[in-house]
């Protein structure tokens, strides 16, 4: 079975959408799950930090990596064969374009991409049209590094906000499983 690493950012807004999605991923994958600090820890108006974990733990039968030391063997021990960044925020796009490693994402992203293996990112940012479009610029003339289709959620009430279909995950995987970047990369209408 496929070894999909299933990385959370703290964009606690998506997280029932992605809940949703990891279970349809986890009957066709073997899933490690890694949550950012903020995802892991934080409490919001959307719920609780440990019902997420909870629920994370669950779909994919495994415990939640949230240290930097948890995650760098996933390189050297060459872990797994795709790794997704849903939901991704302004913060760890900022890390992954600049190759900062002071998150656990962050490192599972360098460890896994020293393997030249597919990293996919789903942008959730409130920014992805003005302090993340830099960022989301050099992540897309990276190499190994895809992104799950994205648009503008809310044109009107929020101009630079990206998110990405995160039915699209699945779909966006195996095509990075399979060298290429799904299209289209822009979608006009984004849920």
């Amino acid at each position: 079975m496929t070894r999909l690493g299933f990385a959370m950012c703290g964009s606690f807004c998506s997280f029932d959408r992605i809940i949703d999605e990891l279970e349809k991923l986890a009957e066709a994958y073997d899933i490690m799950p890694i949550m950012s600090p903020a995802a892991y820890l934080t409490d919001t108006r959307f719920g609780l930090a440990s019902s997420f974990v909870r629920e994370v733990e669950r779909i994919c039968a495994k415990r939640v990596i949230t240290a930097l030391e948890d995650a760098e063997p996933i390189g050297p021990k060459k872990l797994l064969d795709v790794l997704a960044v849903a939901p991704c925020t302004g913060c760890t796009l900022a890390r992954l374009a600049r190759g900062m490693t002071d998150t656990c994402v962050a490192m599972a992203c360098k460890a896994h991409l020293r393997n030249g293996c597919p990293v996919v990112i789903a942008p959730a940012t409130n920014d992805g049209l003005s302090a993340s479009a830099e960022n989301i610029g050099r992540l897309l003339d990276r190499k190994n590094v895809y992104f799950v289709p994205f648009g503008q959620d809310d044109p009107q009430g929020k101009p630079s906000s990206l998110v990405a279909d995160f039915s699209l995950i699945g779909p966006a995987v195996e095509a990075a499983l399979l060298g290429r970047q799904l299209q289209p990369l822009l979608l006009s209408n984004c849920p």
